[in-house]
């Protein structure tokens, strides 16, 4: 019981931390955050140093003018004339602390506030007394404010102007930022053809700065990648074609051998590599983005129980989810048959029985009871010629199934059943009836 309690109190915890807003991770808010801090910090060390300066000279010279006062009042008392104005011995309002120094001998001045107002005072000992004077230092006081406002006003000022060159430069090149980002993200996506083009890569006169040095080295990569595919696809293609022509008269040859043992192995590898030969010509069509979509309208339930019926081997169950009209999906049938027919060899191939196919809506999933898929593959998709774990075969299978997918405008997803398994989920995009007059779009019946 503790144990869960103290989980659940961790979760609770979890749960009250305050989550920042996306947008506080971005380049510009922390620019503006860290510009805002120094302005603040450096106004503020420029402020007190002009208002110590400033305020250290005020009160110096209203010292002097006190204590210059004082001398005439103590030559006055020394004589016994009478005092000028504001001067007396012990006089109200003096401060007890300039009182008792001036009591103990020694001359002194303090500002203190009497009768409401800003006074200097100035105080000399006198017979066991305190002979003193007092100065106006309120025009002072309010030069020292004034003083004080300017440089708040001008500090803000600052920080707003700062603020904005700073937005305007940081801006600049987060958009150059973004824009490389946006490049990437469609190379990523296959589109070899995207380039940056900074245009300070392009004149070489012109300094780099980091931005650009990072968009010239991803357009460099982006040009490098797209040739080394572009090779790779006109040689698996070539390749492909040089074997078809052979291939063919070694099957024909292949069929003119006597029955027994050697000639079936003979025409099975033959089968085997123009089968072989077949996917890479229909890969290298994929990579050439050349394909061409038929779509039109299907019953998918009944398609995909046709093909599952029809590919030989081992018996595939297949289950319909209950319930609601037949779903009907915008796709390109051929196509469609060749990824179904694909993924459930492969279940059969490298699973174990046994292999369900399942249809839920637009959403068809082929399931075997195996090892499941590779971590690479479910991470990242399937790779040509690329299989672990001792698997036969050349993993163009579902590269094919994957890239017929994407000409379909379907998703296929690859990953892993919790209780073991592989799982692959190929969303249609499902036909949505629009009805004018009662009308239907004329679509293939279930069965063509």
């Amino acid at each position: 019981m503790r144990a869960r309690r103290t989980g659940a109190t961790r979760t609770r915890r979890t749960r009250r931390r305050l989550r920042l807003p996306a947008w506080t991770a971005t380049l510009t808010w922390k620019s503006a955050v860290f510009i805002t801090v120094m302005c603040c910090l450096l106004a503020a060390l420029l402020g007190v140093l002009v208002h110590t300066a400033v305020t250290r000279q005020t009160v110096g010279h209203a010292r002097e003018k006190a204590l210059s006062r004082l001398e005439g009042v103590t030559a006055a008392y020394e004589a016994g004339e009478a005092l000028p104005p504001r001067s007396g011995i012990d006089p109200p309002g003096l401060p007890a602390a300039l009182r008792a120094l001036a009591v103990g001998g020694e001359r002194g001045t303090m500002v203190a506030d009497h009768l409401g107002r800003p006074t200097m005072w100035a105080a000399a000992p006198a017979d066991g007394h305190a002979l003193a004077t007092q100065v106006d230092y309120g025009q002072s006081a309010r030069t020292i404010n004034g003083l004080d406002g300017a440089i708040v006003g001008s500090s803000l000022l600052a920080i707003g102007a700062t603020l904005l060159v700073g937005a305007f430069s940081v801006t600049r090149v987060t958009r150059r930022l973004h824009q490389t980002a946006r490049v990437a993200r469609r190379i990523g996506a296959g589109d070899l053809d995207a380039r940056v083009d900074d245009p300070r890569t392009a004149d070489p006169s012109r300094r780099q700065d980091e931005v650009a040095i990072v968009a010239g080295a991803l357009d460099t990569m982006a040009s490098t990648l797209q040739r080394k595919l572009v090779a790779e696809q006109r040689f698996t293609a070539d390749v492909a074609h040089e074997l078809r022509t052979p291939l063919t008269g070694l099957s024909a040859a292949a069929e003119l051998l006597p029955p027994g043992r050697p000639s079936e192995l003979v025409q099975d590898r033959v089968r085997a590599m123009r089968a072989l030969t077949e996917d890479l010509l229909e890969i290298s069509r994929l990579d050439a983005r050349t394909e061409q979509v038929d779509l039109d309208v299907h019953e998918l339930a009944p398609l995909a129980e046709r093909v599952a019926a029809r590919l030989p081997g081992p018996a595939t169950e297949v289950r319909v989810a209950p319930g609601g009209p037949p779903v009907r999906v915008e796709t390109d049938k051929r196509r469609l048959e060749r990824v179904l027919g694909n993924l459930i060899g492969n279940a059969h191939r490298h699973g174990r029985p046994p292999v369900l196919l399942t249809v839920d809506g637009p959403v068809v999933t082929v399931r075997d009871h195996g090892e499941g898929f590779p971590d690479y593959l479910v991470a990242g998709g399937p790779q040509r010629f690329r299989t672990e774990g001792g698997a036969k075969g050349h993993g163009l299978g579902l590269t094919i199934a994957a890239g017929q997918a994407e000409v379909m405008g379907a998703e296929l997803t690859f990953e892993n059943a919790p209780d073991g398994g592989a799982v692959a989920r190929l969303t249609l995009p499902e036909y949505v009836r629009l009805d004018h007059g009662g009308e239907e779009p004329p679509h293939s019946p279930a069965g063509t």
